[in-house]
């Protein structure tokens, strides 16, 4: 689906991105570079009682790999789709599916930069931005998480009648800009997420498609986020609100962006913690537990 909410009415960034092949084949193992060294408070969870590992996604332009985790015994399970932070699918976002598939979910994390290079070589974040990130057209995010999706009910093991979305950073960006894409959603959870300039690959942000939202959103903040102003945060609940979609809106005062990564000098454990209850509880209270 490719409507007039997603903004890309009269171009077609997919003749474009369909050619261009694949800079990754697979995910990286560790974290991203430009997030060394890694902070001692970093959460690794097991896979004890769980089926974890990566996996090749179907698309349309050949297969894109992903990080899929989920209860060895029984299912199918509610499905979640993790999206990236903008350092693409390294060791935190593993382990987000690895917690997710502890509480009973099948979670997935398709490596979305897969065509336009690897973000985990990158040692700044302003080059990793403007050399990869601008690059990733907004509908072909779309498309992926669609296949994401296609291959979680392919495999049996998922119940995507049940489907949430979460994503952390770009990744909460991107959690907006999906919630107003796949209807079937039930349940969507953004944390953090600025706005991306407008550009021809990516012309909307989320209060532009606040209004057009298929599921209810709960998108988490912190109040001391240099990346994202309390205006833009008001101005979406505002969308929202004039909308009556179901929206809420959760600022943690004095927090960083950034908050709930654990291997980050911007962790803060306690609205971290908070953050994914009321996460759990949103897919639960929206049908997607």
């Amino acid at each position: 689906m490719h409507g007039p909410e997603i903004g890309l009415e009269g171009f077609s960034p997919r003749t474009q991105w369909s050619r261009r092949g694949f800079v990754m084949t697979s995910l990286i193992t560790g974290f991203a570079l430009s997030m060394q060294p890694v902070s001692a408070e970093t959460i690794t969870t097991d896979t004890n009682g769980l089926d974890a590992g990566e996996v090749k996604v179907p698309v349309a332009d050949g297969s894109i790999p992903a990080y899929r985790a989920m209860p060895a015994q029984g299912g199918p399970f509610p499905t979640v789709l993790v999206v990236q932070e903008v350092f693409g699918v390294h060791e935190h976002i593993k382990d987000i599916c690895r917690r997710l598939a502890k509480a009973g979910y099948y979670a997935i994390a398709p490596e979305l930069y897969a065509r336009q290079g690897d973000p985990s070589k990158y040692t700044d974040i302003p080059t990793l931005i403007s050399e990869i990130v601008v690059k990733v057209p907004t509908d072909q995010v779309m498309s992926d998480l669609d296949a994401a999706v296609a291959y979680a009910k392919g495999s049996g093991k998922a119940d995507t009648t049940r489907l949430a979305v979460t994503g952390f950073c770009w990744g909460g960006w991107a959690t907006w800009m999906y919630s107003a894409h796949n209807p079937n959603l039930k349940a969507a959870v953004a944390w953090y997420g600025s706005d991306r300039k407008p550009n021809e690959l990516t012309q909307k942000n989320p209060v532009d498609i606040a209004a057009d939202v298929k599921c209810p959103v709960l998108a988490l903040y912190g109040g001391a986020d240099q990346s994202i102003p309390q205006e833009t945060i008001e101005k979406r609940q505002a969308a929202c609100k004039a909308a009556g979609k179901t929206c809420e809106f959760k600022v943690y005062p004095d927090t960083p962006h950034g908050f709930n990564a654990d291997y980050r000098p911007s962790y803060r454990a306690e609205a971290a913690k908070d953050g994914w209850t009321k996460m759990l509880a949103w897919f639960k209270a929206h049908g997607a537990a």
